[in-house]
């Protein structure tokens, strides 16, 4: 199994990232505040106004590190990598399926019932193991028979407009009863609907941040088995929309994503003063806060999870790179469906 190598993220506004022989160095007016080696990098990630010295770039570009650039509010604008590698022959097979009206439908709904299965169990673990601080459970469980009733329904779908119309809904409705997830600090973080460019208020602003990171990922993962993340099955494609890396991840957004954005304000490790309204009307977190989200989601992908699918123990971090393995081999024609990562 592929190793699991870290993503450096930068996110101190006026940060300075250079070389040093074969280090990668971070500094702040002048100050070095960290270095690591480039062998222990796969990817260095840009928040906001972080600048990088060409050599760096260089050294990042022999070493297969990708460097990406996001604003603070995490919207994507560009990414230096390494010229493609991989199989040109399995990108060409991705680009024929994706015009494949049924190869697209049976791809769209495997990521589907991956994504409500998933939500589902967030709800149902919420109330077998919070159920003496939840508020409505009543309306939990509601949500919880609708996704169910919606994964039945996934089966019968015609085509893929009336799948991305079930997804919809059934994101809708799970954003719906997302407060009654959060069971501390509730007069501090709440949402009243799910937006993002910019978010409104904290928590959307928490969970668009971990999407980006979530996004990041799960494109690095596709480029490492030689898919290419911009042409999707579920998602339309869109120029510089990574509509496969939206895929994909679809299945880990309310495992993987909201249920740590929920564990940073229930055991209060995120600072609520830490956050301000912009020109544009948009909520973004500081500097200390965006640490303690990058910590948190780095600590969460080096713990270990047991694979359904493939029956062995790997770490979280590892999850994208194993769907992108099964994805490859589905497209391959090693293994006759998409089996997406169902949270048990």
């Amino acid at each position: 199994m592929k190793k699991l190598f870290n993503t450096l993220y930068v996110s101190t506004q006026g940060t300075y990232i250079s070389k040093e022989r074969e280090n990668i160095v971070i500094s702040l007016q002048n100050k070095e505040l960290f270095r690591v080696p480039i062998h222990l990098i796969n990817s260095v990630v840009c928040f906001g106004n972080i600048m990088c010295s060409p050599f760096l770039l260089g050294l990042c570009a022999e070493n297969d590190v990708s460097v990406s650039y996001f604003t603070e509010y995490g919207k994507f604008i560009a990414r230096m990598q390494s010229p493609i590698s991989g199989n040109v022959l399995l990108r060409k097979q991705q680009y024929k399926y994706s015009e494949d009206k049924v190869f697209c439908l049976e791809t769209a709904k495997s990521i589907l019932l991956g994504k409500l299965n998933n939500s589902r169990t967030v709800i149902n673990r919420a109330l077998r193991d919070h159920k003496d601080k939840i508020f409505n459970s009543d309306k939990l469980k509601q949500v919880s028979d609708s996704l169910r009733r919606s994964i039945d329904n996934v089966f019968n779908a015609s085509n893929i407009d009336i799948l991305r119309g079930m997804e919809g809904d059934a994101a809708s409705s799970y954003f719906s009863v997302f407060n009654e997830l959060i069971l501390n600090n509730k007069e501090k973080f709440f949402m009243s609907e799910r937006n993002r460019r910019p978010p409104k208020d904290r928590v959307n602003c928490l969970l668009s941040f971990v999407y980006t990171l979530l996004a990041h990922d799960m494109s690095s993962a596709l480029e490492g088995v030689g898919l290419d993340p911009q042409v999707g099955f579920l998602h339309k494609d869109r120029p510089g929309r990574p509509s496969l890396a939206l895929d994909m991840m679809e299945e880990f957004r309310s495992v993987i994503a909201d249920r740590l954005v929920l564990t940073l304000i229930n055991l209060s490790q995120i600072n609520y003063d830490g956050f301000s309204e912009s020109s544009s009307g948009g909520v973004i977190m500081d500097d200390e806060n965006r640490k303690i989200v990058i910590d948190a989601y780095r600590k969460r992908k080096e713990e270990e999870i047991f694979h359904p699918f493939l029956k062995e123990t790997i770490h979280i971090g590892l999850l994208y790179h194993a769907q992108s393995l099964l994805f490859a081999r589905h497209m391959r024609g090693d293994i006759d469906a998409y089996p997406p990562f169902i949270w048990k």
